[in-house]
């Protein structure tokens, strides 16, 4: 069997990789797979290890035919840039790695919490330049993130994960919305609606999976329901928000701040979101740790290896 890895992996995860499988192939650009190497990916391995932004789209399938691929094992637990009903059409299982990244995901939002609500990049670019005229009373006052309200948009794993740090870390009330009631070992309140929960919040963040159901989620109707003091997060996918109306938003100071990981065309970020004062932007660091990297990385192997094996597939989507 002809493996390929699409990106460098870590250190540990390689050299598993080179001691269990002997077809192996590790391309070495951190780029986004091109049209002509998912093309090649489909016809001259048996199994890829793709991840974020290798859009194996309905189009790329259609033009590798019968391609000699089985699998995608997704390095990665977002899996929006596959078409997954295009893939098992043409005989193709794709697998992901949910789990590994839920603590550090959280640990960004609440990082984006933090910094956005007491201005903490803002107040860093100004030391840098020399403009800090040291210490005084009213002095780039922000928002007290303890005892606030926090709503959640997405309540899977990763959303609680958020709601119990925000809860028990700093005392605030927790509301969300999904598409059914959850269960959850921590009081919060299931809201109406997005709209309903947007107007009663102090920060609203944004954890819901990426795709044709969620993009454009929060848009001008959600940003115009927040209060002027509210802080949007994204830690999911950069297209559930919409960049304009965000940029809106913020340029008319409408709401207190926005503090970001993804964005709608990464890894494009607009010149007018980057000039924004009261916008946190981090370059995609939701996962960015050598040990959840390295246990992506195993989790996407473990789904190689059991597929070789002929057995089930442990994260099959």
């Amino acid at each position: 069997m002809k493996i390929w890895i699409a990106r460098p992996m870590t250190a540990a995860v390689t050299a598993r990789a080179r001691e269990s499988f002997a077809d192996l192939e590790i391309r070495e650009t951190n780029a986004v797979l091109s049209e002509a190497e998912m093309l090649r990916a489909l016809t001259e391995f048996d199994i890829v290890v793709p991840t974020l932004g290798d859009r194996f789209t309905a189009e790329i399938f259609a033009k590798a035919g019968s391609p000699r691929c089985k699998l995608l094992a997704n390095f990665g637990v977002g899996y929006n840039h596959i078409d997954v009903a295009a893939a098992r059409a043409a005989g193709v299982e794709v697998t992901n790695t949910p789990g590994a990244v839920t603590d550090a995901t959280a640990d960004i939002a609440m990082t984006l919490i933090l910094m956005s609500a007491r201005r903490a990049s803002e107040g860093e670019r100004m030391l840098r330049k020399g403009d800090w005229q040291g210490w005084h009373p009213t002095q780039m006052l922000g928002l007290h993130a303890t005892a606030k309200r926090v709503g959640i948009a997405g309540m899977g794993r990763i959303g609680q994960a958020i709601a119990r740090r925000c809860h028990y870390g700093f005392g605030m009330d927790v509301s969300y919305v999904a598409r059914s009631p959850k269960e959850l070992d921590f009081p919060a309140d299931r809201a109406e609606n997005l709209i309903a929960m947007a107007k009663e919040v102090d920060f609203l963040v944004v954890a819901v999976p990426g795709g044709a159901e969620t993009t454009h989620l929060i848009n001008a109707d959600v940003l115009d329901a927040m209060q002027p003091h509210a802080h949007l997060i994204n830690i999911a996918r950069g297209e559930v928000v919409e960049e304009a109306a965000l940029i809106a938003a913020l340029q008319n100071r409408s709401i207190g701040g926005a503090g970001l990981d993804v964005y709608e065309f990464e890894p494009k970020v607009p010149q007018a979101l980057i000039d924004l004062d009261n916008a946190t932007l981090l370059p995609h660091l939701g996962t960015a740790t050598e040990e959840v990297r390295s246990n992506m990385g195993h989790m996407a192997l473990d789904n190689v290896a059991a597929y070789l094996a002929g057995e089930a597939l442990p994260n099959k989507v």
